[in-house]
């Protein structure tokens, strides 16, 4: 398949660029077995559960990745640095902006008790960098919790950081550190409809999935093929993998909240549909014709045209039967992307689209 079979004309006006209540947004149902769509709202996702079946949550947590140095000889602004990738104790992979200001050896100076040394610079704009040592990692989070800024996608445009933004783009089972974008089906989720899940005798698991600064980067390549992903860090707790694995041996569901949850199952997927507990990576580029083994049912925001998200919602739901859905939410004035109203698909297609 090409990148331009899964475009779509989106209005601007269309792109959210506020959070919405919790609990509140649009809900757009969709079945792909009977290719029936239905408008329902976020807090009846409930009652869309059944009794055995298992919902799966992803319990990144995003930190405040974006930091700029203090503008030094005659710049008027500092240096900006969008940390994705720990590489060792200390020592990151970041984007670099503006790159051709900087060079190998540079210092640079963020607070009075945070600074680092840049090792090495890529063409790509991108750079290594190492904070100096006179603080250890935990001084390092908490300064980085003082300076840093979170890295919301470039399509929610603001003048200026706003405080509000670091808890509106924080799940509210945020767990795990390590993310520089949000999970954000799971932004919808209060604590209260959490408990009322549990309460209709749905499991709940957690795995981890670090969001890498590859889920803005657009397919650029003519052909599916020649598109490759940037790798992720996952883990599948022991405990998930067996609640993964007693749902399936009673006939309940397994449901994913969010693409970056496919994308983690997917990967620890044994053929029977259960999945190997662990750490690992994954660069799985999941498109038409690929074959679920692990999930049965997924809640999902509305994505990017041509975005490598919209080609794994088309492979589990079907590419016509997408296309047609974001039709329908765009004539419904739904909001897309990250701070957007939502999608529950209710299965997935039981034969692989190629």
């Amino acid at each position: 398949m090409r990148r331009r079979d899964f475009w779509f004309d989106l209005p601007p006006e269309l792109i959210a660029q506020e959070a919405r209540e919790r609990g509140r947004s649009r809900m757009l149902r969709l079945d792909p077995s009977t290719g029936a769509i239905e408008h329902s709202r976020f807090d009846a996702l409930p009652q869309l559960l059944h009794a055995g079946d298992l919902l799966v949550l992803n319990d990144t947590e995003v930190f405040p990745a974006r930091i700029v140095s203090r503008p030094r000889g005659n710049m008027a602004r500092g240096i900006e640095l969008l940390l994705t990738r720990r590489v060792a104790p200390m020592r990151w992979h970041a984007l670099c902006r503006p790159a051709k200001r900087v060079k190998a050896g540079d210092r640079l100076v963020f607070s009075d008790a945070l600074s680092a040394t840049l090792e090495e610079k890529l063409e790509d704009g991108s750079v290594t960098v190492s904070f100096d040592g006179s603080i250890d990692e935990a001084a390092f989070w908490r300064e980085l919790d003082t300076v840093g800024v979170t890295p919301l996608p470039p399509y929610i445009r603001r003048e200026e950081p706003r405080p509000d933004d670091r808890e509106a783009y924080q799940t509210v089972y945020a767990a795990n550190r390590g993310a520089v974008a949000a999970p954000t089906a799971g932004l919808h989720f209060t604590r209260e409809i959490l408990d009322e899940v549990e309460a209709r005798g749905v499991g709940i698991a957690r795995l981890t999935l670090h969001v890498g600064v590859g889920t803005f980067r657009p397919v650029t390549a003519d052909k599916l093929e020649d598109h490759r992903m940037d790798a992720e860090w996952f883990t599948v707790p022991r405990e998930t993998a067996e609640a993964v694995a007693a749902t399936k041996a009673r006939g309940g569901r397994v449901v994913a909240v969010g693409t970056t949850s496919v994308r983690a199952l997917e990967s620890a997927a044994h053929e029977n549909g259960t999945v190997a507990a662990g750490d690992a990576s994954t660069a799985l580029f999941i498109t038409p014709g690929f074959r679920f083994k692990v999930v049965d049912a997924l809640l999902t925001n509305f994505h990017l045209p041509e975005s490598t998200l919209l080609m794994l919602v088309s492979a589990f739901a079907g590419r016509d039967l997408v296309l047609r859905a974001y039709e329908e939410a765009i004539r419904e004035k739904y909001f897309f992307f990250s701070f957007g109203d939502c999608m529950f698909i209710e299965g997935r297609v039981l034969s692989p689209e190629s």
